[in-house]
């Protein structure tokens, strides 16, 4: 029997008839509606004609998580007065509950991109509805932008509606409204929400902030006594939110001894524990929950939210080919989001573990995660749906060019697409296995190897990370797994049974067993498995529990782990640290060498190698497994031409003072550094070790072409190899000397070197004052004025000027006192512009 007086209280009711006006005119219309309001039970049921004496259509309602698409079930199945199978059912990953008079189904974004791929067409369904699309996971994006494509193409009839609780409404109507002068319809429903009182319970202690997947202890001690005083200072049940299912655990435990039942709510939790969430009770309780309960479920009776203010994004490290989840800040969308849980029923309050000032530096919503995650899966969706580059796809945000780049490469190397990006027949195979690619390479492979059953359990480990209690250990985590009687044991069998059927399926029958397959062991197995899935992390040991994988990137296995003295390993999980360079192993098999090379063939290359390294050339032929070091031996006759570009490379690095720089040699690039300065044109840039560089050709040959080592650049001779490049062909060349002399001639009759090292000063002409007397005017160099430097009889500085006129007439006279009682056996006229110009003594002058 229908519960009527249940759904009459759903204030989503009032927007109804609009949100139907509008699909009927327009096809599309994002519905917004707070959390409560009825839009994921009342909307589907009402378009689907089951309440409300509609027409009967078939509509599909895909949430973002397996947890929301069951309860969401449940609750239109209780409504309804029925069981869940009958007119409502639902499929996430591994579990199917429909049958034939099934008329609302809700799905994960999952599986419909799964249908989506077999039946472009969606036959038989007339209504989707994309639920909680403000959460922008990759899966909703995807879906959204197919699910347009076919109303385009092939099904204008079909309706499509965008629903969340709080969304960018004008760019989800811009996006399902493409064409459409104004975009689709936006209707909008009114909650019924009580007022939230915030509290601000910032730490009393500075806490570490997160990073990786790490947070600070200190920062769960200190949630955890937010709970027990919102326990003690209100009423009513407590829901608080974590990043993830080890901060629930750890909170968990130090929440032992509360006054009320602590309940753990993710998707990986027991169905039993989440019926029991979801249910009213007769008692207090304790919830810790991670972003599934954001909006996706309704958990009654909760008056007090107490927000972490963490939460886990994808991240994707591209360079290093490792992807994992991060610990973020959660956006101020999300603490809203958060916050309205306790005001659902009654008034209630949110408690914020952050400072009140703080809150305005967040970020204002969460990051779509087509700009961050791992795109690899996508662009094999994109692919198999005709468009790899998903240029054609009307996506909210379009896919970071690198990201796609980059999956392209993991994609050509699993066989999944052409170079060209055009999917293989192996990548729909790949496609339809509901894995990531390098997984489903792994299945398929590994099938093929060790037999489906065996591959379809590796896999199934590493699809879904056991807990950590299971050790870093593959090989032991598969064992552990076999025998578990825990929750992730049950759910693992679950997945290993829809794999090996996925398996047997893609190929057109049951995969067969390989005849001999039994006798390789669980070790080895493993490590095959996970080596098929990520090649570029099979890793070769360098001691200390440290090994460098084949993608570059060191790796660290935690202390005491079984695998350390493992000469090879295949890392099947990995994260780095921000601002560390090697990646933490998470879970890794024992693999040989023979298994590396088979598993990452497409990485093995074998040639020569010769470049500068610790201060020398290096010429060798080397065997390589992508970054792995194989096998050496010297290469007695090198490539010349590779030869000199090493040579050049070392003299990057070192620079040029690996040449040999006599005086004359460093006078030179002086001299011609003054006149590039100060004339230009056909007078070349010498100050700059890179300028030079570039023109290497013209200067340095035909030495460098000769040179086989670092030696031979030191005997190469720059003041000799300079002059090459001094402007002969102008005639230039000639007035070297007359522009820029190497000595000036004073008027004792002494010549004098002058210095142009000075990179943006003048020329410099150091000389004893006494040689200067009867010089009027300061000597020039190229029109430019020297720099004088005064010097007294015993060649210390005595005085600076670029104005020997002014000098004379001036300080001459305090510089003449100081000398004259310091050196009274020297000439000091008092009128040096008339003196006689000397280098001697007043005694040897009357000789």
């Amino acid at each position: 029997m229908i519960r009527t007086a249940a759904l009459d209280a759903l204030p989503v009711r009032e927007a109804v008839p609009a949100l139907v006006s509008a699909l009927d005119g327009h096809g599309t219309a994002v519905l917004c509606a707070p959390p409560g309001t009825g839009k994921t039970t009342l909307v589907p049921l009402v378009l689907a004609g089951l309440v409300g004496g509609g027409p009967r259509r078939r509509v599909v309602v895909a949430e973002p998580r397996r947890i929301a698409a069951r309860a969401a079930a449940r609750r239109m199945a209780w409504l309804l007065g029925e069981q869940v199978g009958g007119a409502v059912g639902f499929t996430v990953r591994g579990e199917r509950v429909a049958g034939p008079n099934t008329v609302v189904e809700v799905v994960t974004t999952g599986v419909l991109l799964q249908r989506l791929q077999r039946d472009q067409e969606l036959t038989g369904v007339d209504v989707v509805i994309l639920d909680e699309c403000h959460e922008r996971h990759l899966d909703a994006d995807t879906v959204a932008a197919f699910l347009l494509d076919v109303r385009e193409t092939l099904r204008p009839e079909l309706r499509l509606v965008a629903a969340s609780a709080t969304t960018d409404s004008a760019g989800w109507a811009r996006v399902l409204g493409r064409g459409s002068p104004g975009g689709a319809p936006v209707v909008e429903a009114a909650g019924v929400s009580y007022p939230v009182e915030t509290v601000w319970a910032p730490p009393a202690r500075p806490v570490r902030p997160p990073h990786g997947m790490r947070v600070d202890p200190a920062q769960l001690t200190h949630v955890a006594s937010v709970v027990r005083r919102a326990l003690t200072e209100r009423t009513g049940d407590v829901l608080c939110f974590l990043p993830g299912v080890g901060e629930i655990a750890r909170v968990a435990g130090q929440l032992a001894g509360v006054d009320a039942e602590v309940l753990q709510i993710h998707g990986r939790a027991p169905a039993a524990v989440q019926d029991a969430v979801l249910s009213v009770a007769d008692h207090r309780r304790v919830i810790l929950s991670t972003a599934v309960a954001e909006s996706s479920l309704t958990v009654p009776g909760v008056r007090v939210v107490v927000d972490s203010g963490l939460a886990r994004e994808p991240r994707m490290d591209h360079a290093r080919g490792l992807g994992a989840l991060a610990t973020v800040r959660a956006s101020r969308a999300a603490g809203r989001q958060r916050a309205g849980r306790a005001g659902r029923e009654a008034p209630g309050a949110v408690y914020r573990c952050w400072a009140e000032a703080e809150d305005g530096r967040l970020a204002a919503f969460p990051s779509p995660e087509i700009r961050i995650a791992d795109l690899a899966q996508f662009a094999l969706q994109a692919a198999c749906w005709g468009d790899p580059d998903a240029t054609g796809l009307a996506l909210p945000d379009a896919p970071p060019a690198g990201a796609m780049a980059a999956a392209r490469e993991v994609l050509v190397a699993v066989g999944a697409v052409t170079p060209a990006g055009g999917v293989t027949a192996r990548g729909q195979r790949m496609a339809r296995l509901g894995l990531h690619p390098r997984l489903a390479r792994a299945l398929l492979d590994g099938s093929a190897a060790l037999g489906g059953r065996r591959a379809a359990e590796v896999v199934a480990l590493i699809g879904e990370e056991p807990p950590r209690e299971y050790g870093d250990d593959l090989a032991g985590a598969w064992r552990r797994a076999r025998a578990g009687g825990d929750a992730y044991a049950a759910r693992w069998r679950t997945e290993v049974g829809r794999l090996e059927r996925a398996a047997g399926a893609t190929a057109g029958a049951r995969p067969r067993t390989p005849l001999g397959s039994g006798a390789v062991p669980d070790d080895a197995a493993a490590g095959l498995v996970a080596a098929l899935a990520f090649p570029e992390r099979v890793a070769k040991a360098r001691g200390e529990g440290i090994f460098l994988m084949a993608g570059g990137t060191a790796a660290e296995l935690g202390d005491g782990s079984p695998l350390r003295s493992a000469p090879w390993l295949a890392v099947a999980v990995a994260d780095r640290a921000p601002h560390s360079a090697s990646a933490r192993v998470r879970l890794a098999a024992v693999i040989d060498e023979d298994t590396a090379r088979a598993a990452a063939a497409h990485l093995l290359s074998d040639g020569e190698e010769v470049h500068w390294e610790d201060g020398d050339l290096v010429a060798r032929a080397a065997e390589r497994l992508g970054a792995i070091e194989l096998a050496v031996r010297p290469l007695r006759t090198p490539d010349p031409a590779l030869v000199r570009a090493a040579l050049l490379d070392g003299l990057r690095a070192e620079g040029l003072g690996l040449l040999r720089w006599s005086p004359d040699a460093l006078a030179l690039r002086a001299r011609l550094g003054f006149l590039h300065r100060t004339l230009g044109g056909a007078w070349p840039d010498v100050a700059d070790d890179r300028a030079l560089l570039e023109r290497a050709d013209d200067w340095l040959e035909p030495e460098l072409s000769r040179a086989r080592r670092r030696a031979d650049l030191a005997r190469i001779d720059a003041g000799q190899a300079l002059n090459r490049l001094l402007p002969w062909a102008t005639g230039e060349a000639a007035r070297l000397d007359e522009l820029a002399p190497e000595r000036l001639e004073v008027p004792s009759g002494s010549r004098i070197r002058l210095d142009y090292s000075a990179e943006h000063g003048q020329p410099v002409l150091a000389v004893k004052l006494q040689e200067l007397f009867g010089l009027a005017q300061t000597p020039r160099v190229a029109g430019v004025p020297v720099l004088v430097h005064l010097l007294s009889p015993a060649g210390r500085p005595a005085a600076v000027t670029a104005d020997l006129a002014s000098f004379w007439q001036g300080g001459y006279r305090a510089v003449r006192a100081e000398l004259r009682g310091r050196y009274p056996k020297h000439p000091w006229p008092e009128d040096p512009a008339t003196a006689e110009p000397t280098r001697h003594t007043n005694a040897r002058l009357r000789r």
